[in-house]
């Protein structure tokens, strides 16, 4: 048994230094649950990802969050009695360039027990389901028209919030209004995502 448990982590090093496997897929395959800490203007946010759960979007995630695509993004979307969205603009309201769409993987994730409720991170998307890139959201409350189901693919929740409740709901009670190309829910004073940051 230990001689197997060492090839296979030899093995898995391996592949990861060849570029042939992707970090969320370790943590899928060792049951780790990779954390993040969002770092704002208002506060500091603390979320767990779940790579067994979500694979593609976490590791997709991750990536921008590695490459510091979010630093000095904005939250740009504030709906009190929805969500809080951002990483897609920066302070003049300049959309970032991302790499290709992300495979959506909502129904996997629901079949998996995620759910839009409070606190839970979801993947931004236009009408077409397989259109996300970095923008995401976090409900601020129960969203359950947000979960696929047999008429809709829905939207892909990856993570939640394990600390600063409190951060999200300043963010959530922010004053808002018209900005950049928004004519509504843009907040009055910019809460700025200043990075994001994996700690595990």
């Amino acid at each position: 048994m230990t001689t197997s448990f060492n090839m296979t982590r030899r093995l898995t090093s391996l592949l990861l230094s060849l570029g042939l496997l992707a970090p969320a897929a370790v943590w899928a395959q060792n049951a780790i649950t990779p954390k993040v800490r969002i770092s704002t203007s208002m506060g500091d946010i603390e979320a767990e990802l779940y790579a067994d759960k979500a694979p593609k979007t976490v590791a997709n995630f991750v990536q921008y969050v590695n490459d510091k695509h979010y630093d000095g993004t904005i939250f740009h979307r504030v709906i009190p009695g929805f969500m809080v969205q951002g990483g897609g603009y920066d302070g003049q309201y300049r959309e970032k360039k991302t790499r290709a769409p992300v495979t959506h993987e909502g129904r996997q994730a629901l079949a998996a027990g995620l759910k839009n409720t409070t606190g839970t991170l979801a993947m931004a998307r236009t009408n077409d389901p397989q259109s996300a890139t970095a923008q995401f959201f976090i409900n601020v409350v129960d969203n359950a028209f947000l979960d696929p189901s047999f008429q809709s693919f829905g939207y892909t929740v990856f993570g939640k919030v394990t600390s600063g409740m409190d951060v999200l709901q300043k963010i959530r009670n922010t004053p808002t209004g018209a900005g950049g190309p928004f004519p509504t829910d843009v907040p009055r004073t910019p809460v700025v995502i200043q990075t994001i940051t994996l700690l595990k």
